[in-house]
């Protein structure tokens, strides 16, 4: 633990990277019962299960998208529109951010953000910025260091996550450059792997298959990969479902653009290849939710049954007759790693007749096992906690 807090200290741990202690061993027992929400946003809309409640961590973060913890506490916010990278503060410990910084502005779709060593590194369409001893620099933020500039610069699915990985490598996704194609590079509808400390090698292409992620993470036991994957469009309102998909080893296809949801060959491009020769998702999810951030359940503060399950922010659909998704989903899985449940967690942020005020996006825990939602509609971020009902 001494050698734990040490590290911790100089800035050496990477948030992102997968870590069973994060709101986990750092957890205390006890939650404190905050006051009630006071401001303008109706989080007495949301639905919970019982014994958990929410809070704002933090209003007038516009579009805030990708979230990162750094281990001193500081939540780093990407952003895709507003072209902002945002760093947030909680000062005296009372989970609401009281310090608001922005470190860039005027950026390439910024989404992805992670934390190693110091250094912030925030992900435009086709470059990895760093911004060193950042902590030290909130107020007075240093100009990036480009670190890599060689992805494609199609904007088209462009905006990317970014996080370290348990081999010390940068994972940086790329999209399909169009909605349903057949790319011609490998790197497209791809995962890659970036050595930050020795770009010049260039990246490479460890997943194929993938037309979009916004999210991934590693499981806290096994360190196998998993990610949300959003599907093609254009093929009707309930068709294809997204994904949930698991990555145990490198070199793995699974399937766009010639086979969606493991059983569905593409109308366009399936008889190319059947979808036998691809890796099935682990669970189907709703069609066109768009599933974004995802974690891991780690939070001891939280009843056992969602210990390792895992937690998914649904962006939404946008070309849906009737709107689904704008939720945080569950999907309990079993010890083979297969989806044998899948229900929402969090939901309300869709109202009655397609009205929508929010639109999760990311996740990550805090060290007391409550657990942040950035809202890039309502330009929030909120902080779900268990109390017990208290």
């Amino acid at each position: 633990m001494r050698l734990f807090l040490f590290l911790c200290l100089l800035g050496v741990l990477a948030c992102n990277a997968p870590n069973p202690s994060k709101g986990n061993d750092s957890a205390t027992k006890s939650t404190p019962v905050l006051p009630r929400y006071s401001g303008k946003l109706p989080l007495d809309k949301i639905k919970l299960p019982p014994g958990f409640r929410i809070g704002v961590f933090a209003e007038g973060v516009s579009n805030a998208r990708s979230l990162c913890l750094s281990p001193n506490g500081t939540l780093f916010v990407g952003t895709r529109d507003a072209g902002y990278v945002y760093a947030l503060r909680d000062t005296n410990g009372d989970h609401v951010a009281d310090l608001k910084y922005t470190l860039a502005s005027g950026l390439w779709m910024p989404n992805g953000v992670a934390f190693r060593n110091g250094s912030l590194f925030v992900a435009e369409v086709s470059r990895i910025l760093r911004f060193d001893d950042i902590e030290n620099r909130l107020a007075n933020p240093p100009a990036p260091v480009v670190v890599y500039d060689k992805y494609p610069t199609e904007s088209h699915h462009g905006w990317k996550y970014i996080a370290f990985g348990p081999d010390g490598k940068l994972y940086v996704p790329v999209g399909a450059p169009c909605n349903i194609c057949e790319p011609e590079k490998p790197v497209y509808a791809s995962m890659t792997r970036l050595d930050v400390d020795n770009p010049a090698k260039g990246h490479e292409v460890v997943q194929s298959g993938i037309r979009n992620t916004v999210g991934f993470t590693w499981h806290p036991v096994t360190k196998a990969l998993w990610f949300t994957d959003n599907n093609r469009d254009m093929l009707g309102d309930n068709l294809p479902a997204c994904e949930l998909n698991h990555a145990p080893k490198d070199g793995m296809h699974f399937g766009y653009p010639y086979c969606h949801q493991g059983d569905l060959p593409d109308p366009e491009f399936g008889k190319k290849r059947p979808c036998s020769d691809f890796t099935p998702p682990a669970q189907n999810l709703g069609p066109h939710v768009a599933p974004l951030g995802l974690e891991f359940g780690l939070s001891a503060n939280w009843p056992a049954e969602y210990k390792n399950q895992v937690l998914i922010a649904e962006h939404g659909s946008w070309n849906r007759t009737d709107k689904i998704g704008y939720q945080i989903s569950l999907v309990k899985l079993n010890d083979q790693g297969k989806g044998i449940s899948y229900e929402p967690f969090a939901s309300g942020w869709l109202q009655p007749g397609n009205e929508v005020w929010g639109r999760p996006v990311d996740l990550e825990w805090l060290p007391d096992g409550s657990l942040l939602v950035s809202d890039d509609h309502a330009d929030a971020i909120y902080r779900i906690y268990y109390d017990g009902g208290r």
